[in-house]
């Protein structure tokens, strides 16, 4: 596609969906392709990918991904074509580590720059780095930040670009869990940067991208409404999904959950917010989140769609009005695709999902029922 057409698509989806994990308005999109698959459920890719990490709508009308092995590419979501970008230098892929999350400007036509966050070095370690994306290829690699603790488990790692132009990033508390609650450390945190890597004036500990603490593995991040949500793996009890406020605390590893019990009195201490979703007695290991208000599956309209990797399902949360509670939830797919890791919208109201699997797997629904 020549650079002017790019340029002029992104115009027309910029509002309703620049990247799945931005702030979708929906708009009325530009017309669908009239030749696309009618299938209510199809695959698009099964093939040539392993272990997709992070799966989101481009302003080209592609979806982005990210393979945990260091490779950026582009799926055209019509015939699964794949389209390499890049394979990173200098990733470090261990346990649960490697390339991890993504996210694109919101200004991409004028600034093209894509924001990877991955794991590197020895000791292991885990940064936020920008590219700059140009004639189908990714360069000029700027670090954002670096030396933030990693491990093998527990990395956090979602990136979103709020409606405030500065980027969100959950790191996990990486094996140590102490450090959660810790302003010392920058693990088990959301942290918020300006897009060039500075400190905002405006956040809570000057000098500081701490933003809220307490988060043991979030790796689920959508910023919808002026709401900022973020999904988070429990220990063994109470995956949670929260409302993310600034300079709260989540709890972890003081607190599992809503406060109840023994808990109590750390949290009024610590000012702590609780879920608005839990699961309760058992930990489903709750991945990528979304965000739906699309008329094409009308029943999920005002909901954040999730997925799985241990009970490998995709779930419907719906919302209040004001987004600040869940109203109900359902679940769909069951053990049919395996592990979960990611879910993306279109601005056709299409949903995606990619498996934690090698072979990978990408996964169109246009029609849960």
């Amino acid at each position: 596609m020549k650079p002017l057409a790019i340029s002029t698509l992104f115009l027309c989806l910029l509002g309703a969906t620049l990247a799945c994990k931005k702030n979708p308005s929906n708009p009325k999109p530009p017309e669908e392709d009239p030749d696309w698959p009618t299938d209510k459920v199809r695959v698009v890719l099964d093939n040539n990918i392993s272990r997709p990490w992070e799966i989101l709508w481009g302003p080209d009308n592609h979806i982005w991904m990210t393979e945990r092995g260091g490779k950026i590419s582009r799926v055209d979501p019509k015939t699964g074509e794949l389209k390499p970008l890049l394979t990173l230098p200098d990733i470090v892929a261990n346990g649960e580590g490697g390339l991890l999350g993504m996210v694109l400007h919101p200004d991409f036509s004028q600034t093209p720059h894509v924001y990877v966050v991955y794991n590197y070095g020895n000791p292991y370690k885990e940064k936020v780095v920008r590219y700059n994306y140009q004639n189908n290829a990714l360069s000029q690699p700027t670090v954002i930040i670096d030396n933030i603790p990693a491990a093998g488990i527990h990395n956090g790692s979602r990136l979103v670009i709020g409606p405030d132009r500065k980027l969100y990033y959950t790191t996990g508390d990486a094996n140590a869990n102490a450090n959660a609650q810790s302003d010392a450390s920058l693990s088990g945190k959301v942290l918020r940067l300006n897009l060039d890597g500075s400190i905002p004036a405006d956040n809570p500990i000057a000098g500081s991208p701490i933003w809220s603490r307490g988060h043991r593995n979030p790796q689920g991040l959508v910023y919808v409404n002026n709401i900022l949500y973020a999904s988070e793996h429990g220990a063994g009890v109470e995956d949670e999904v929260n409302v993310i406020e600034k300079n709260r605390n989540y709890g972890w590893p003081n607190v599992e959950g809503p406060c109840n019990g023994g808990e109590v009195t750390f949290c009024n201490a610590n000012n702590i917010k609780p879920p608005i979703w839990s699961t309760g007695n058992g930990t489903f290991a709750l991945c990528g989140l979304d965000y739906y208000n699309h008329d094409r599956i009308s029943q999920w309209k005002n909901s954040l769609l999730l997925v799985s990797l241990k009970n490998a399902t995709l779930y419907q949360l719906k919302l209040s009005a004001d987004g600040q509670t869940v109203t109900s939830s359902k679940n769909y797919f069951v053990n049919q695709f395996g592990r979960l890791r990611d879910v993306c919208v279109s601005p056709y109201g299409r949903v995606y999902i990619c498996t934690d699997t090698s072979p990978g797997k990408i996964i169109e629904i246009s029609d849960p029922e």
